[in-house]
């Protein structure tokens, strides 16, 4: 059945139908559709059937489409192979357990049909963002998302549209160096299909144009310094929006593209200055965020900081351009998109139930709700890095590939994973952990239904089976794709490495024990780090977003808006007062001189006539 379907898909114009054209329009009678009931099986249905046109697709052979579109080289041009199919399945997957948890979250609430309608455009623009060989046609896809996610964000919001337009000005300055980056590389190779390109030497104007679409990529992931409007979206923002974007569309797009500009369309040699520059930015990705992350009271603020900083250890390992540190980075990215969703969901379950993330006001949840404690326990040990569960397999990888490059981004990365274990140590305890405390007037807290649980339990399961029996995804799936041989499953091949890595999280555990004696609870076991001499000035700083880059760029927009103020100004006097001036001073002058002397005026005329003859000497 799958040949057939994909022979199907293959054939005529069938891609573009039901890849694309078709999420759009379910979306569309989604919206339109008010019953529950219709609108639920509707949506795992279209959703079910997206996966199995993508498991479809990645279980053939492959093939490359063209369909005629301009001149130019604008043809639109499909290149379904390995690991675009792999991509168009992990997103199938992943929207499935979303538009279950989406629809189930949103019933009875108000634009619920007008999420839906976004989401179903996203996974259109995502379908063909990852089965795109132009990068032009890829660009037009990428924009597309560029504009749900202003959508989603402007739900519930429109009289308030602060993160909506800090989101569209941080990710449209990140899609605006990704166009230049693109037209240089085009430019450079000659093409703009990425299947006809030579790896392209990073030197020169390919240098700027590297440059260019690696920020992009990583901006559209959700690395700095494209981020500060994560958190934003944390507080505006519905659940179901941030378990789909900054947890998964988003990685899965921008890890994509970052993936494919090493591997396919520039020659990035280890230790180079292109790749110890991605590597810096990764590993400052992680330490800034989750040391953001440390500090929070809220549950999706904190998780939403992790989302930034989870990206680093992806950046990084992409960045080292070493094949164990793409496939580490690949594969972290796979596993950030199961534990981190799996994590916003028992976030959303929490909100539901008490109507709030704000951890000053619950605690001791896990006796009302034991399944969704169980839920995060098992990705919060996941995001950890705790063995034997999916985080800890890739970030060992990343670890490795890091070392190699060079010790002071495995340090970095190490610090990362340090604080991240005190983080979730802390988000756990105040949250499930200790006495019974509900907010005022929620006494009767529950354990969330199956359409919220479910997506979570699948997610959490993974966690497990993608760590213990990580051959499946390692040489199963991303091996192939990518097309490296190597066999990077199994325990990690450098056990001190593993030691090291056991110990931090040994040295988190006795850090929040400490910190939770000292401040006399769970919420409060970061503040001796928050506070301390020195870091406290620093957070100060960074709480009052000094270190935004938004901050930077409304300042700069303020700027150049001054400046150009000041030239209006100028030159409205130069015309409406000096020139007038000149003018009348002028009218006045030869008033004055107007007296009736006739020598007065031979001497006018005969000056007149000797500077007309000089200019003319001059010129001639």
């Amino acid at each position: 059945m799958l040949t057939s379907i994909s022979s199907f898909l293959g054939s005529d114009a069938n891609l573009i139908w039901f890849m694309i054209v078709l999420p759009a329009v379910v979306g569309v009678v989604l919206w339109l559709i008010k019953n529950y009931p219709l609108r639920l099986i509707l949506g795992l249905a279209s959703a079910a059937a997206n996966l199995l046109f993508a498991v479809s697709l990645f279980r053939s052979e492959g093939f490359y489409k063209v369909f005629p579109f301009a001149a130019g080289g604008l043809n639109i041009s499909f290149n379904v192979y390995g690991f675009s199919s792999l991509f168009l399945t992990f997103i199938a997957v992943c929207f499935l357990l979303v538009i279950l948890y989406s629809v189930v979250y949103f019933k009875g609430k108000k634009h619920a049909g007008l999420f839906l309608l976004y989401m179903y455009i996203s996974l259109a623009m995502m379908n063909g963002a990852f089965m795109s060989d132009n990068l032009g046609i890829l660009l037009f896809f990428w924009e597309g998302l560029l504009c749900t996610l202003f959508g989603i964000l402007l739900i519930n919001n429109l009289h308030h549209p602060r993160t909506a337009v800090k989101a569209l000005i941080l990710a449209g300055t990140a899609d605006l160096l990704m166009m230049l980056g693109i037209i240089i590389t085009a430019y450079q190779a000659g093409t703009l299909c990425i299947s006809q390109m030579e790896k392209l030497p990073v030197a020169g104007a390919a240098a700027v144009g590297f440059a260019c679409m690696m920020l992009g990529a990583i901006g559209k992931a959700g690395s700095m310094p494209f981020h500060s409007w994560i958190p934003n979206a944390a507080e505006d923002a519905p659940t179901p929006f941030m378990v789909a974007f900054p947890a998964a569309l988003e990685k899965f797009l921008g890890i994509y593209l970052a993936a494919r500009i090493v591997m396919d369309i520039y020659d990035v040699q280890p230790g180079s200055g292109a790749s110890i520059a991605v590597m810096t930015i990764g590993t400052l990705t992680i330490v800034l965020a989750v040391a953001m992350a440390l500090i929070q009271k809220d549950m999706k603020r904190l998780l939403s900081y992790h989302a930034i900083s989870q990206v680093g250890y992806m950046v990084l390992g992409i960045g080292t351009a070493l094949p164990i540190g793409i496939m580490g980075g690949i594969f972290h990215m796979l596993n950030h998109v199961i534990y981190k969703s799996c994590l916003f969901m028992t976030a959303g379950s929490v909100e539901l139930q008490t109507g709030t993330t704000d951890l000053k006001q619950f605690s001791g949840l896990g006796r009302k709700m034991p399944l969704t404690m169980t839920c995060f326990i098992i990705s919060a040990l996941a995001i950890s890095g705790v063995p034997p569960l999916n985080g800890f397999f890739s970030k060992e990888l990343v670890f490795d590939a890091a070392l190699e490059s060079n010790i002071v981004f495995y340090l970095g990365a190490l610090l990362g994973a340090f604080m991240t274990a005190i983080s979730f140590l802390k988000l756990g305890r105040a949250a499930f952990g200790g006495e019974l405390k509900l907010p005022a007037g929620r006494q009767n807290v529950r354990e969330s239904g199956p359409g919220i649980f479910l997506p979570m339990a699948v997610l959490a399961i993974l966690c497990v089976l993608f760590g213990v029996a990580n051959t499946l995804p390692l040489d199963g799936l991303l091996g192939p794709a990518v097309g490296d041989p190597h066999k990077y499953s199994g325990w990690p091949h450098s056990a001190t490495l593993v030691v090291i890595s056991v110990a931090v999280l040994l040295l988190a555990l006795v850090d929040h024990l400490y910190g939770s004696r000292k401040s006399g609870g769970a919420l409060y076991a970061a503040d001796h780090i928050h506070y301390a001499p020195g870091l406290k000035t620093i957070y100060d700083l960074a709480e009052r977003q000094v270190f935004d880059p938004y901050i930077w760029l409304l300042q700069i927009a303020r700027g150049v808006s001054a400046v150009c103020n000041w030239i209006e100004r100028g030159i409205i006097w130069l015309y409406d007062d000096a020139v007038v001036g000149i003018v009348k001073g002028a009218g006045n002058l030869l008033q004055r001189a107007n007296d009736g002397s006739l020598s007065r005026y031979l001497l006018v005329a005969v000056s007149g006539v000797a500077g007309i003859i000089a200019l003319f000497l001059a010129i001639n």
